[in-house]
């Protein structure tokens, strides 16, 4: 992408006084496997997610969402017991095991809206240029990254200009609160100082408000990453349309 298509898209944020954006028509959102399956599937949150969906849907045809679904619980448990079968921990196996949990993770989701996504799972965002339907879902891609990286692969494709990264956490913090009772929330922070936060490696199953991969190709970019509960549905509701949010806005 060159410099003048990034001030272009830059240009089409707007960031509203309230302190959340513009209502977009197409939204891009990674939601963490943490919430879908923390161990096994979570039907209540889908069930709740679906309806938000589809009533925020039904307001404006215009609208499309891009869900991408990360491998949660079952990713976990799978990569820990090659690791205690095999006595190693070669990344891209892991990766590999990730993968194919994101893919049966976003399948589900797929069944959930199979009226409104006529297409199949996305396997590789750089080769996606359309949807058929109002939703797309994808899942993994290839070793080396988590789907983070995915979701802004394909912004980049749709020309989004923001991706909404649902988890289990409500805000980025400046170190992990389950660690250091000293960690404190943060409303907005820079991709130069969130890179230095989190660092440069990627390590499968790592848990990180959103993968150092994705980090620097969202920074070239000049993407906005906002950072949310996903449990939180009201909140969700309202980052979707515009409104004030509680979550992280990363980006400059």
């Amino acid at each position: 992408m060159g410099t003048s298509s990034v001030h272009t898209r830059k240009r089409m944020l707007v960031i509203l006084e309230s302190g959340g954006y513009s209502d977009f028509m197409q939204s891009i959102i990674s939601l963490g496997g943490s919430i879908v399956a923390p161990d096994k599937p979570d039907v209540s949150f889908i069930q709740q997610f679906s309806a938000l969906v589809r009533k925020y849907l039904a307001e404006n045809e215009e609208r499309r969402i891009i869900l991408i679904v990360g491998g949660g619980g079952p990713a976990r448990a799978y990569q820990q017991a090659y690791r205690e079968i095999s006595g190693g921990s070669h990344s891209e196996e892991q990766d590999w095991i990730g993968i194919m949990a994101t893919r049966l993770n976003a399948q589900l989701i797929r069944g959930v809206f199979a009226d409104l996504c006529p297409d199949p799972v996305v396997t590789d965002p750089t080769a996606v240029q359309k949807m058929s339907g109002r939703v797309l879902v994808a899942a993994g891609w290839k070793p080396g990254f988590s789907t983070d990286t995915d979701a802004v692969y394909l912004a980049e494709q749709f020309g989004a200009d923001r991706v909404i990264n649902l988890s289990n956490i409500a805000k980025v913090y400046t170190d992990d609160p389950r660690t250091n009772p000293d960690a404190e929330p943060l409303d907005t922070i820079s991709w130069k100082d969130f890179q230095r936060m989190i660092g440069d490696e990627w390590v499968p199953g790592r848990n990180v408000p959103f993968d150092p991969v994705a980090t620097r190709k969202a920074a070239e970019l000049g993407l906005k990453v906002i950072c949310a509960a996903g449990g939180d549905i009201e909140n969700l509701s309202r980052l979707l349309r515009g409104e004030q949010f509680e979550g992280t806005l990363i980006g400059e």
